[in-house]
């Protein structure tokens, strides 16, 4: 029998990030006894690396903007793949959501007359993300995570989530170890919150953090929840590539929103060469409209550098396939050149952009307000996930919530910078709201010992299989074969030929999974921890490719180098992957509803 730890809760959350710890503090301001459990310690969660801002419509700049607009934004970026019931909600109870942080306590950057600042950012047709200088994720944990530990929710720190746990057709709990010592914990749960964030960990160049193993939407998935949109994976534009210290971290969208400006290895700025037709309207076509934007003039263009990130991520692979790219493999990002436009640029550029300077010159011995940074494409985000209800953020699991980033739905095909720190406002409180809710109207859940013992023998086989084998796989092996085999065969630039050669390598990968083992004990074991994370990390890379091969086109984050034309056959519809009842992964398309009528004219009007 396996030793382990019980605790009960209403609603169990896990994930500690953003939409986690928005979802219990809803939750538990509903009266529900509440859980959070989150891998890392708390306060480290990913979001802290959100620098750019918080996209709300809250006109502080530009009072033209108001939620029609951010609303026709967010369709238009996610190439109407989006679930609009979530684009609508989004855009209208965003800027309360950000009011509220701020009358929590959160320290916003002020315009001259004292309200929140707004900067530009790529994709959104007015200067809408409120900004803590390039901070701004730092301060939103920070905020959130002070005002939840008032509210007497029972926090689990440094433990990771195996296998959900059901009663019957519904959830009832999930089985988890604590990092430390390896000690099991059993949680029961009338209602789970999946809020683990995104999937990178399973690309070779990834700006997310060592938690980002896929682990949500691997656990929904096996426990029977469907997966949308897996193949719309976002490849952030600049990330850095050189040198070694550095590579992967991103460079936020803020520097080209204060002026930075893309050039190729023969000093050309070569965005001004592919400005697509549906932009061309919004988007500068000299340096000089393009520096005016930049500087606030509400009737001049922005610069193509702030076009969306799909594009400008495609436009730099251009210059690098083409021979013009940097020395090693990327482009250049020159924020510093800003000194023939400022009088003191070095001290405006440290100021907009602390974390950024003082980042990558720790890091990296680069001072970016004097060279350029070499920075190319790098994995940043999934617009794809759980699919979830848009009012609830229940999956199609009774009791099974998500938010933010592992959730599917509100980004469609490619999500406008700044919209991810809003969604985990806007939907963290939409998921706990309504878990509350469920837990309060469902009767108790019943967790069996066969079940529990189950989850443990599995989580405890590599350590069997390093005792009884002469020979076992290790886990670092198998995780940067699979690294570095999605990185090259589905990554920015997808071909029929090279997925079906991916899909055969996780079959491999999965069987070389199987014969993982272990020594040592489960205290501290950080092979162990990589073992258990890799079904996570197969399950994410197989729904992603299936996804992939299923979509014949080129969309938002997906694009086909065989397909690199959008064709409307695929524009009504979205992949849904789910568990077969062999255990086989089965790959649907399901009709997007018909948008409402208001909601059309608005998207019209905005065109």
């Amino acid at each position: 029998m396996a030793d382990y730890e019980t605790s009960a809760h209403d609603v169990l959350v896990v994930g500690a990030g953003g939409a986690g710890l928005r979802a219990a503090i809803e939750a538990a301001a509903s009266g529900a006894r509440v859980g959070l459990v989150c891998k890392s310690l708390l306060g480290k969660a990913h979001t802290v690396m959100a620098e750019g801002g918080v996209a709300a419509a809250l006109a502080n700049v530009d009072e033209r903007d108001n939620w029609r607009v951010h609303f026709a934004d967010t369709m238009r970026g996610g190439q109407y793949m989006n679930n609009w019931r979530m684009a609508e909600l989004h855009a209208r109870e965003a800027p309360d959501r950000v009011r509220e942080l701020e009358a929590w306590g959160a320290v916003f950057d002020r315009t001259p007359d004292g309200r929140i600042l707004q900067r530009n950012f790529g994709g959104h047709k007015y200067p809408r993300l409120a900004h803590v200088g390039d901070r701004t994720g730092l301060e939103m944990i920070r905020t959130l995570q002070d005002h939840a530990i008032h509210l007497g929710i029972d926090i689990h720190m440094e433990c990771t989530v195996v296998t959900l746990l059901k009663d019957g057709d519904r959830i009832a709990g999930a089985f988890a170890y604590d990092r430390d010592r390896g000690r099991f914990k059993v949680f029961a749960s009338r209602a789970v919150v999946l809020a683990t964030g995104g999937i990178g960990r399973a690309y070779d160049i990834t700006s997310n953090s060592w938690e980002y193993t896929g682990d949500g939407q691997s656990l929904a998935y096996r426990a029977g929840a469907a997966l949308q949109d897996m193949e719309f994976v976002q490849f952030h534009p600049t990330g850095m590539v050189w040198p070694p210290s550095v590579k992967g971290i991103l460079v936020t969208e803020g520097v080209r929103g204060e002026g930075g400006i893309l050039v190729n290895r023969d000093g050309r700025r070569f965005m001004f060469d592919d400005i697509p037709e549906n932009y061309r309207s919004q988007t500068a076509d000299n340096e000089e409209e393009g520096w005016q934007y930049v500087m606030g003039d509400k009737n001049a263009r922005r610069p193509p550098e702030l076009l969306t990130r799909d594009h400008v991520a495609r436009c730099i692979m251009r210059e690098v396939r083409e021979g013009r790219g940097s020395p090693h493999g990327g482009v250049f990002l020159d924020i510093s050149w800003i000194k023939s436009r400022i009088r003191n640029a070095p001290e405006h550029i440290r100021k907009k952009l602390p974390s950024m300077y003082h980042q990558f010159k720790q890091l990296a011995d680069i001072d970016i307000t004097a060279e350029p940074m070499e920075v190319g494409p790098t994995t940043h985000y999934m617009m794809g996930g759980i699919r979830v209800d848009g009012d609830t953020q229940m999956s199609t699991l009774p009791g099974l919530f998500a938010a933010g980033e592992s959730a599917a739905g509100l980004h469609g095909a490619n999500r406008l910078g700044g919209n991810s720190l809003s969604d985990l406002l806007v939907f963290g409180k939409r998921a706990g709201e309504h878990a509350a809710m469920f837990a309060a109207d469902s009767p108790a859940v019943r967790v069996t010992a066969d079940d529990v013992e189950s989850a443990a023998a599995a989580s405890l086989e590599p350590f069997e299989r390093a005792m009884i084998e002469q020979s076992t796989e290790g886990p670092y092996q198998v995780q940067y074969a699979l690294q570095e085999m999605m990185q090259e065969l589905v990554g920015i630039v997808r071909r029929e030929e090279e997925m079906r050669r991916a899909l055969d390598g996780i079959a491999t990968l999965r069987a070389r999974a199987a014969r993982v083992g272990v020594t040592g004990n489960r205290e501290y074991n950080p092979g162990w921890h990589t073992a258990l994370d890799l079904r996570n990390l197969l399950t994410v890379a197989e729904a992603i490719t299936r996804s992939a091969l299923e979509r014949k086109e080129s969309r938002g984050g997906h694009f086909r180098d065989d397909f690199p034309e959008k064709n409307p056959v695929y524009a009504d519809f979205n992949i849904v992957v789910t568990r077969g009842t062999s255990g086989d992964m089965t790959v649907s398309r399901v009709q997007i509803p018909p948008m409402r009528r208001d909601l059309t004219e608005i998207v019209e009007e905005n065109k």
